[in-house]
């Protein structure tokens, strides 16, 4: 898949969550038109990619959005990408509603036991070529 040079947003992820991981592999085909491109939290890509948007406050350790030059962390990031996501997942966007604290509540109950329930990989993850154009290095 080529590159798009028409708006995109960036999804930063803990390359070796596997829930993180498996996150991405679920946005990947629900996303045909390649709005997402990813990049591993820890990456000098990602490091650019918040430099650019002047972001310097804390980050949560599983899921990010960069999106419009904005960043978004923790439950609004997931929202915010599932809405670009097509029926139904977009339905999930009306969760933003509940306010902020009770939604990342629950989203830090869930990162913060990720590593222990769904496990870590030794490494990132390697794109095949069909979506290698989608992460950044």
């Amino acid at each position: 898949m080529e590159r798009r040079s028409a708006p995109h947003a960036v999804v930063l992820f803990d390359g070796v969550c596997n829930l993180c991981n498996g996150f991405v592999q679920f946005v990947i085909p629900r996303d045909p038109d390649g709005y997402f491109q990813f990049a591993a939290l820890g990456s000098e890509a990602a490091g650019r990619i918040l430099s650019a948007a002047r972001y310097t406050g804390p980050l949560a350790d599983s899921v990010v959005l960069v999106e419009d030059g904005r960043v978004y962390v923790r439950s609004t990031a997931a929202l915010r990408i599932a809405r670009r996501l097509g029926f139904p997942w977009v339905l999930a966007r009306g969760l933003m509603i509940v306010p902020r604290f009770l939604r990342d509540g629950a989203y830090d109950v869930v990162a913060r036991h990720r590593l222990s329930w769904f496990g870590r990989r030794d490494s990132c993850m390697v794109p095949g070529p069909g979506i290698r154009g989608r992460f950044l290095n």
